[in-house]
């Protein structure tokens, strides 16, 4: 895509993309879903009630929720086990971030303290299990005996990708091959899975589940690819946590990985020798930023997260006309244009 064609989108973004906008269809669907999020923090134990409300109070994007009630109501579906899905998916989505932030030692999470940086790692911990069980286990109330395969199945894909992430932090031989490998367990598998479960509420033919599924894979993938790339351009105010986090806490990703590879061989040493310091210091920062700019770098990350956008809004053309449709088209273009 030229300079142009990507300006217009961001423009079309800006005007008519805004969350609300986009979930206009789904807006008390989701209202029902923060409801509900509630109904599951509660508890006798006033720790887990303590955390997870000051977890759920700051909503989010709420992307997973929306894309399986999207998908749900795609297909026709006019109940409401689909909110209680939406809220059990979020619930898997809230504990993988509080593992993760541990795994990280990351102290901000959406621009306020993370949880273990506030309670300390070892409740946290214990709150992400617990949230992770609990959710596993309303899932055995649908009717809809494969949803609790899906989310099993899902929940241990996303710590393996965790894991796998885990072992080659700090490695610069990690190819693109083995991060997208990661990133599709870590992120996008939780993307398919909305997708695929609020197809099997709405009923959807064999044909329209692979649809579905490879759809979401696809946004999924396309989310956290960008979602690294604004490690390295995005604003510290908009992101909620400085710039280079993930550089900072061992994490390879994508521009790191094209450098390495397609680089020449001298500012590849000096990326070796700069990220031998756990501490960057700005100077280093910026030293590195220049790099991945000057190779091309950001430009080729870009562009595969529209690769996978493109596909995603290729695979869900395939449904009937419909607002619902409509809002599914769009999230891939407002994902490339994000800035948080």
């Amino acid at each position: 895509m030229n300079e142009t064609a990507r300006q217009s989108i961001k423009s079309r973004v800006k005007e008519n993309l805004s969350l609300n906008n986009l979930y206009r269809a789904i807006l008390k669907e989701l209202d029902e879903v923060e409801e509900q999020l509630h109904l599951l923090c509660e508890s006798p134990n006033k720790l887990i009630s303590e955390i997870s409300g000051y977890l759920f109070q700051n909503s989010g994007k709420r992307i997973r929720p929306a894309l399986l009630l999207l998908c749900s109501k795609l297909l026709g579906y006019k109940g409401k086990e689909d909110i209680f899905m939406s809220a059990l998916v979020e619930t898997i989505h809230a504990a993988s971030l509080i593992h993760d932030d541990i795994i990280d030692n990351s102290d901000m999470r959406r621009g306020r303290e993370s949880i273990h940086s506030r309670w300390g790692p070892n409740v946290t911990v214990l709150l992400g299990d617990y949230l992770y069980i609990k959710a596993l286990g309303h899932s055995l109330q649908s009717k809809h005996r494969q949803i609790t395969e899906i989310l099993t199945s899902i929940s241990a894909k996303m710590i393996e990708g965790e894991m796998n992430e885990y072992c080659w932090s700090r490695n610069l031989k990690l190819v693109e091959e083995d991060y997208l490998d990661i990133i599709n367990k870590k992120t996008a598998s939780l993307f398919s899975a909305a997708c695929q479960i609020g197809g099997l509420l709405g009923n959807a033919s064999k044909r329209e589940q692979d649809y579905l599924v490879d759809y979401g894979t696809s946004l999924g993938m396309s989310f956290q690819i960008i979602d690294d790339l604004l490690d390295f351009t995005g604003d510290e105010e908009a992101l909620g946590k400085p710039i280079f986090s993930d550089l900072s806490e061992g994490r390879i990703t994508l521009p790191l990985i094209f450098t390495m590879s397609h680089d020449g061989s001298s500012n590849q040493k000096r990326i070796s020798e700069l990220l031998r310091d756990d501490h960057l210091t700005r100077d280093s920062k910026d030293e590195i930023l220049e790099i991945i700019r000057s190779n091309g770098a950001l430009d080729y990350t870009y562009k595969k997260a529209e690769e996978f956008s493109s596909r995603s809004k290729e695979l869900i053309s395939q449904f009937p006309e419909s607002i619902h449709r409509e809002a599914l088209i769009l999230i891939p273009e407002f994902i490339l244009t994000r800035k948080k």
